[in-house]
């Protein structure tokens, strides 16, 4: 890793500090890089918004993304202070950036209290098997519209 990379991760753990020093949520800091600066950042503002969605790399996915004018972000690093959660990583995913560098493991957060293997047990199970009830209800307008997606000449794939 070099120094000025060893930087940006340090700063996403430097953002994991103010959060939770701040009360807006546990010691999660992100920033997300695009030739080598900073174009979005955040730490974990769960408690600050009463948003469970509000986790570091959402936060800095999407202040990225607003800086880019783009719902992509392809050429660019996020430098995360722990291994994403299930979450994030969906959302990193979809961003679609090149890599993402991390500090603490999915099992270092665990060893605090933030535990998401549930989570990852959850997603493997059938939905009916889930602890929270999925109900199934295929319904003609429902996939009425995704035909209408399909059949869409102008619709901006993503």
């Amino acid at each position: 890793m070099s120094a000025i990379e060893k930087r940006f991760l340090e700063r996403a753990i430097e953002l994991s500090r103010q959060g939770m020093q701040h009360g807006h949520g546990g010691p999660f800091g992100c920033v997300i890089v695009k030739d080598r600066k900073i174009i979005g950042e955040g730490n974990n503002e769960v408690l600050l918004h009463n948003d469970p969605t509000a986790h570091a790399e959402i936060v800095a996915i999407r202040n990225a993304c607003k800086k880019l004018n783009s719902f992509q972000l392809p050429g660019c690093d996020v430098y995360c202070s722990c291994e994403p959660c299930p979450m994030c990583m969906g959302a990193i995913y979809w961003a679609r950036p090149q890599r993402v560098i991390f500090a603490n493991t999915k099992t270092d957060a665990a060893a605090v209290n933030f535990d998401d293997q549930f989570i990852y047990d959850e997603i493997q199970k059938l939905p009916v098997d889930r602890r929270i009830e999925f109900i199934h209800v295929p319904l003609d307008e429902a996939l009425a519209i995704f035909l209408e997606w399909k059949n869409t000449d102008d619709r901006q794939e993503y």
